[in-house]
């Protein structure tokens, strides 16, 4: 099979103009493709803290805002990437949209099917574009797989495997992002990319869920695990397992490449539960994870910009009529009757490159999302669905779901931006 490439997407030259809602631990990590896409322009930031406002006028030269609503007035910004945690999505996506402006939107999506579709309702009557992630389903490793599906070489899915173990559970976290109540917990933040990834490579259409989820640390009152089984409507079923109490770690089967795409030390096993072995307050633990805040110390200079390979989120495999496909860093391995292949892919010159230009080609008209509103809260239906059916003790039948475009990934996988450039002017 020949080695997929990458080349400059139509409107290149074209820069869509960012501001930013939340200068938070979502926002660092999309820092690396944000400060280097070509397509991008950084214009805005609104964040309550005084240093991260600072930091982002000396990185990018844009305006900062203490308040989210004063962002969404400023006619400089075209579109919005609201960062801001969980449960005031609704309200800064319901606002954006009321100011005309495009939205790209952290997952979660939001906390409730309520809320999820008050959103999707407020860009549908604004005429704007709203694009849910990132989400491990924007990777390219699994863009590539699903697009490989679509040209009906290994015939139909059958069956999805989808594994991950981490230590998640064992990172520096505020009270709240320990509380399933306020959006914590790895159903909410895990399974988000789960279940978008496992819909993205079955079709969309879940059926049915069952599932079973695992809070086994006291210290650490939320779900730190689950099972879960995903039927689909053509008859297709998944399996999806996570762990994020810090014990065997799947980048073992990965070649130890990490989840953002970067080498691993093996020798970092246990790294976080050592970290949080000398913490003896909430307070504490808040206070080392704030110490790893942009504006204190932590600049788009001081993050680095590149990436060994593609993101993940763990061992995948989709089993087709003929062949099975797991999707790496690298590519996708193919194993089919009698041989197996691999379709290589290029690595990245800009991690997660993939999340902006399908907000950018959305906004001008080169391609449709496929991460919409309703896409978004399909994905948080199967998510909640885990959690009723994990405390009642029953599988739990789904009526929100959204198939996928016939070959809406292939556009994806092939407008991956070559990001070679420099990042923009004024950044430190």
């Amino acid at each position: 099979m020949s080695a997929s490439t990458e080349h400059t997407p139509s409107g290149t030259g074209r820069r869509l103009r960012l501001g930013i809602v939340g200068l938070g631990r979502a926002f660092m990590l999309m820092l690396p493709t944000l400060a280097r896409h070509p397509r991008l322009q950084l214009v805005a930031a609104a964040d309550p803290r005084a240093e991260a406002r600072e930091q982002f006028a000396a990185d990018f030269g844009g305006t900062g805002y203490a308040e989210a609503e004063n962002l969404f007035k400023d006619p400089a910004v075209e579109a919005v990437y609201i960062a801001s945690p969980h449960q005031y999505h609704v309200e800064h996506v319901k606002a954006a949209a009321a100011h005309g402006k495009h939205i790209l939107v952290e997952k979660p999506m939001a906390l409730t099917i309520e809320a999820c579709e008050a959103m999707t309702d407020a860009v549908r009557s604004a005429g704007t574009h709203l694009v849910v992630g990132h989400s491990h389903s924007f990777d390219l490793p699994y863009l590539k797989t699903r697009a490989m599906i679509d040209g009906g070489a290994f015939g139909a899915v059958r069956m999805i495997t989808a594994v991950n173990f981490t230590d998640y559970l064992y990172r520096p976290r505020r009270p709240e992002e320990l509380s399933t109540e306020q959006g914590g917990g790895a159903v909410f933040s895990q399974a988000a990319h789960h279940v978008d990834v496992v819909r993205l490579l079955g079709g969309g259409l879940v059926r049915s869920v069952r599932a079973g989820t695992g809070a086994w640390d006291p210290r650490r009152p939320t779900e730190g695990a689950y099972s879960a089984f995903l039927t689909f409507e053509d008859g297709a079923f998944a399996s999806m397992t996570y762990s994020g109490y810090g014990h065997f770690d799947t980048d073992e089967f990965l070649g130890w490449v990490g989840e953002m795409g970067q080498r691993r030390d093996e020798a970092e096993y246990g790294a976080g539960r050592r970290l949080l072995s000398g913490v003896s307050s909430p307070e504490e633990e808040a206070a080392l994870k704030n110490n790893r805040a942009y504006g204190l110390g932590v600049s788009a200079a001081s993050t680095p910009g590149g990436a060994a390979a593609h993101n993940h989120f763990g061992l995948v495999i989709v089993s087709c009529e003929n062949a099975d496909l797991r999707p790496l860093p690298h590519g996708v391995m193919v194993y089919g009757d009698g041989e197996r292949a691999f379709e290589p892919l290029a690595p990245p010159r800009v991690p997660r490159a993939e999340v902006v230009d399908e907000l950018i080609d959305a906004v001008l008209g080169l391609h449709p999302p496929l991460h919409t509103g309703e896409w978004g809260t399909a994905t948080m239906e199967v998510c909640l669905a885990m959690l009723d059916s994990a405390r009642e003790n029953r599988e739990v039948r789904l009526r929100r779901q959204v198939g996928l475009m016939a070959g809406l990934t292939a556009p994806l996988v092939h407008s991956s931006s070559p990001a070679g450039e420099p990042a923009q002017e004024g950044q430190a």
